[in-house]
Formats: C-alpha cells, sequence, structure tokens
C-alpha cells in the first residue's frame, strides 16, 4: 500500500486528483488489489489500470471502491463528482481517430470508449411504402378470409 507508481507529467489536473484520491481511498480500506477486486465487480487488473491512470474506471467502480470504504452520502458524492470531471479530461490514445461530433463523452461506462461505442440512435424512418404494403395485405387476408367463410358455409 502505498508504493504507487509515479503518475505520467501529463495529466491533466483533473485526472491527476482523481486518481490520486482514489488511491487514498484504496489505501484507507487496507485491501490489496486482490482483495479489492474480491469485494468488488473489478478484477485486480482492472483496478490496477484505474489505480496508474491507465484507463478511467466505471462509474460503478467508483462507488463499489466508495461503499467498499465505508463512504455514503455526501462523501461518496464528491468521489462521484471527481469521476465526472476526470473522465471529461481523460487523455485520449495518440493513435485515436478523431471523435465524431457530439461523441467524445462517456456516460456512466467510460471502460467502453468513444471509438468503439455504437452508433448513435437514429430517429426513426417515415413509413414510407411500407404501410399502404401493410394495409393492402390485410385486406388481401380479410377478403380471403370472407370468401372462405362463404364458401365453407
Amino acid at each position: 500500500m502505498g508504493g504507487w507508481q509515479p503518475l505520467p507529467e501529463v495529466l491533466p489536473a483533473e485526472v491527476r486528483h482523481f486518481v490520486e484520491q482514489l488511491r487514498l481511498l484504496k489505501d484507507e480500506t487496507g485491501l490489496s488489489l486482490v482483495a479489492l477486486g474480491a469485494r468488488t465487480a473489478y478484477s485486480k487488473s482492472s483496478w490496477q489500470r484505474y489505480l496508474n491512470a491507465v484507463q478511467p474506471p466505471p462509474r460503478q467502480a467508483v462507488a463499489a471502491l466508495c461503499r467498499v470504504a465505508g463512504l455514503t452520502g455526501a462523501d461518496a458524492e464528491r468521489h462521484t463528482v471527481r469521476w465526472e470531471l476526470a473522465v471529461q479530461a481523460w487523455p485520449r490514445p495518440a493513435n485515436a481517430p478523431e471523435p465524431p461530433p457530439g461523441a467524445g463523452e462517456y456516460e456512466d461506462d467510460p471502460t467502453l470508449p468513444w471509438w468503439d461505442s455504437p452508433e448513435p440512435e437514429r430517429a426513426p424512418r417515415p413509413p414510407g411504402r411500407l404501410l399502404p404494403a401493410a394495409v393492402l395485405l390485410l385486406l388481401v387476408l380479410l377478403l380471403v378470409a370472407v370468401v372462405g367463410a362463404v364458401a365453407l358455409g
């Protein structure tokens, strides 16, 4: 505990502060990364990435660490606010493509980077020819049912 590797100098201040606070919180638990992984839904290697600023943690991981550390209410909320600020400032990989307009912000799960996220939902298309075809099919089925009922008596 406390033997953390130095954080990269190029980290934005928000990210550095957030990771330092997470490290302090983890150290206060007295748990090893293996034990922390066992008490949360996140593995030792995930915690290593989060606590060394390699990858931003999901909001749920921060909440799990707060829970394990016994933080509630305003104390836990402060870590959530720090997470929101850090995730917005988190550096993107140098070889990552430029984000499309409106993308680039993490939602609740920042472990899914914007360059791997699914396409945004689009507005439904107008019915076009589908509605008239469906109405025509319905009329044909209705006609067949009526003719069948008359024929079969």
